[in-house]
């Protein structure tokens, strides 16, 4: 489990140089077996990718007037604002054609990037949106201007936060888990039960508790399945 942390964490860290080869030299760039990619089956990836932001129409769109909130409109304007998925978001706005422009959602702006730097601990960033992280990551697709920065605030509030985190994880076994996640974002919760479940093996393995023979799952739900009826035909 200590393993797995430390890749995890190893993975997030190079998942926001990766997605921001802009700035970074040619020896601090991962190289193409770990870069990044969008997992289909990914859950998480899916979640962070459904994040609302704000969108303004550069062109005007037909027939699809019905999708603006409160509008009656036949068709969708130039300059309406619509909030839209990042997926969607991403494919209107590209490099190839610019249907939207994109607006920073707050939680990435200079003001929340100042908490950061100050003290990135004390910061809800479940509040802020559960997939803090790999929502910000999506941001980096965006041409906006503050990448650069914004990628170095997700990196500096992921390693001020790891430690604390893994000392949480492995000094409260006895807390209640979900008063201690409440500030943290999906990928940080991951960490913390990798982290418990870590100290868990250990006790069990210092116990002996591990060595135990044990009853399978299988044949417990087989028993569980069993009709008494069943006994009465054998005999």
């Amino acid at each position: 489990n200590h393993t797995k942390c430390a890749l995890y964490s190893k993975g997030m860290s190079e998942s926001f140089s990766a997605d921001t080869p802009s700035f970074l030299s040619a020896q601090q760039r991962p190289t193409a077996a770990v870069r990044r990619i969008d997992d289909y089956w990914d859950t998480d990836d899916i979640l962070s990718s459904d994040t609302k932001i704000l969108c303004r129409f550069e062109m005007p769109v037909y027939r699809l007037g019905f999708l603006a909130a409160g509008s009656s409109d036949e068709h969708i304007a130039v300059g309406v604002k619509m909030e839209l998925p990042q997926w969607m978001a991403r494919v209107l706005c590209s490099r190839r054609r610019q249907i939207v422009s994109v607006e920073l959602p707050k939680a990435y702006k200079d003001a929340y990037r100042d908490v950061i730097r100050a003290d990135a601990s004390v910061i809800n960033l479940h509040k802020l949106g559960p997939y803090y992280y790999g929502s910000g990551i999506k941001m980096l697709e965006f041409n906006f201007s503050e990448n650069e920065a914004i990628a170095k605030a997700l990196l500096t509030a992921f390693l001020n936060r790891f430690r604390k985190i893994m000392d949480l994880s492995q000094n409260s076994l006895k807390a209640d888990s979900s008063e201690l996640m409440v500030k943290m974002d999906e990928s940080e919760k991951k960490l913390f039960k990798l982290g418990r479940g870590g100290v868990t093996a250990f006790d069990m393995w210092i116990t002996g508790r591990c060595f135990q023979l044990q009853t399978s799952s299988i044949t417990r739900n087989m028993r569980k399945r069993k009709h008494p009826s069943d006994d009465n035909e054998t005999d």
